[in-house]
């Protein structure tokens, strides 16, 4: 009797499908609730010179809009972006998840957006100076460069879902 009360409330629960249940490397609590039409920062990722902005439309066809946005016409990406339709991220293509970031709607408080931000590895190994810093130096960069031997580069993707009931 208590397995099938377990079985019967763990079958109920609103359990998200997200990355076949793997476990995010980052875990952060879901974000403060944002208005429609207000927009705002998801996600920052440094490596790829690529911030993730995103904001509630208030349409039903498209409630959320998820754009990328460069960092600095200045910054040197280290990683690559990649657009998630064409990449299908997933643990089983050598993918990790790397965060799930979870947005509220300020004005559809059952409506929630669900951002999966997935990394690849390069498979190198990133070599740390002695002050535990990874560093380029141009002269070895142009060095491996002319000899064929760039690194290939981690790249990163993110997939959009939404949570809940649309509000009218």
């Amino acid at each position: 009797m208590k397995a099938l009360l377990v079985l019967a409330v763990t079958a109920l629960s609103p359990l998200p499908l997200l990355a076949a249940n793997a476990k995010p490397e980052i875990e952060r609590p879901a974000a403060s609730a944002q208005a429609t039409g207000a927009v705002h920062t998801v996600r920052q990722i440094p490596e790829a010179c690529t911030r993730i902005e995103g904001r509630f439309t208030g349409t039903a066809a498209q409630p959320y809009d998820m754009q990328l946005v460069r960092t600095s016409p200045q910054c040197q990406p280290r990683a690559v972006f990649l657009d998630a339709s064409k990449v299908n991220p997933s643990e089983a293509a050598g993918w990790k998840l790397n965060e799930v970031a979870r947005i509220p709607s300020a004005s559809c408080s059952s409506q929630q957006a669900v951002i999966e931000v997935w990394r690849k590895p390069a498979g190198q190994q990133v070599a740390l100076d002695g002050q535990g810093q990874n560093r380029v130096y141009l002269g070895d960069a142009k060095a491996q460069a002319a000899a064929g031997r760039l690194a290939a580069l981690p790249a990163y993707s993110a997939r959009l879902q939404m949570e809940g009931r649309p509000c009218r």
